[in-house]
């Protein structure tokens, strides 16, 4: 059994949570995997993972192992890619690591658009709300908002400018009201989203509109009955009349279009920095990665 192999292996389950997935993400069997691991536990005479019917974790011997080899297969990754690429020509695995607005709402109508252009090229996209640390995880680029970017990174803004809107049905306006400034806000039932990372509670910011304050930005802690750590099930919650959210515009675009959310609070809700594309600072960044921040720019400069 060669030992890259047998690593790659562990790593793909671990990360995956999974031998299903972590299976169709290497284009194997479940079961050519799992026999693949069990000899790994064997050589090393270690038990590396916890299985159950549910979901598999690790132990923390496999852990410890997964720490230490991570940094090592992602630069033999990065070694075998830029052997690969003769001639400067883009090809292997570029691996992302994204939010859940950004997966539907900005690259889900272009990833047919880039495959196709560069077919020798191939995606490996994380949709995770958390911050994912690139190096440690061994992705090549995130996308995340300006001010929740990692340290010493290079960072492209992609998709301009965004808004938060506050939303809620028709008829849970018609019951409630609408909240005239964010104040109002304590007498109404709200969707609190928790921050998947550090476990926090979104405190909802507001620019002021007037005044020697206008324009900075204060929040407000809200309260509610529901709370969340997932965008959509924040806007699932609006549609059904449970409370207000506080949503990234995307995603409340159509419901508002087609009437089925309104939106209140527009004028303290300015438009901030958007999601920036960000991946660590090296002196060449490999062409695979380049052509995809290329297209990114070049596709969300254009209208719609």
């Amino acid at each position: 059994m060669r030992d890259d192999y047998a690593l790659r292996t562990f790593r793909a389950i671990a990360e995956h949570g999974s031998f299903t997935r972590a299976a169709a993400a290497l284009d194997v069997t479940a079961s050519a995997l799992s026999q693949t691991l069990r000899r790994l536990e064997q050589d090393t005479g270690t038990r590396l993972l916890h299985r159950t019917t549910r979901r598999v974790g690790l132990t923390e011997a496999g852990r410890e192992l997964l720490q230490r080899i991570a940094p090592a297969l992602n630069e033999l990754d990065a070694a075998l890619d830029a052997l690969r690429q003769h001639g400067d020509r883009p090809a292997g695995l570029l691996r992302l690591t994204v939010p859940d607005v950004v997966a539907t709402s900005l690259l889900d109508p272009l990833l047919g658009e880039f495959m196709a252009r560069w077919p020798d090229v191939r995606l490996d996209i994380h949709v995770d709300n958390g911050l994912t640390d690139l190096v440690a995880g061994g992705f090549d680029a995130g996308i995340r908002l300006g001010e929740r970017l990692q340290r010493d990174m290079v960072a492209v803004p992609v998709g301009g400018p965004m808004r938060t809107l506050v939303v809620g049905s028709p008829a849970y306006l018609a019951r409630h009201g609408r909240p005239a400034r964010p104040e109002d806000l304590q007498r109404h039932d709200c969707v609190n989203f928790r921050h998947v990372s550090s476990g926090a509670l979104y405190r909802w910011e507001f620019a002021h509109r007037s005044g020697p304050r206008r324009g900075r930005w204060f929040e407000i802690a809200v309260n509610g009955r529901l709370t969340v750590n997932n965008l959509p099930l924040a806007l699932r919650a609006a549609l059904d009349g449970i409370g207000l959210a506080n949503v990234l515009e995307p995603f409340a675009r159509e419901a508002l279009a087609d009437g089925r959310l309104e939106s209140v609070l527009d004028d303290w809700l300015p438009p901030f920095d958007g999601f920036y594309l960000y991946y660590p600072s090296r002196f060449q960044v490999p062409p695979k990665l380049r052509v995809f921040v290329d297209f990114l720019r070049e596709r969300l400069r254009q209208p719609g």
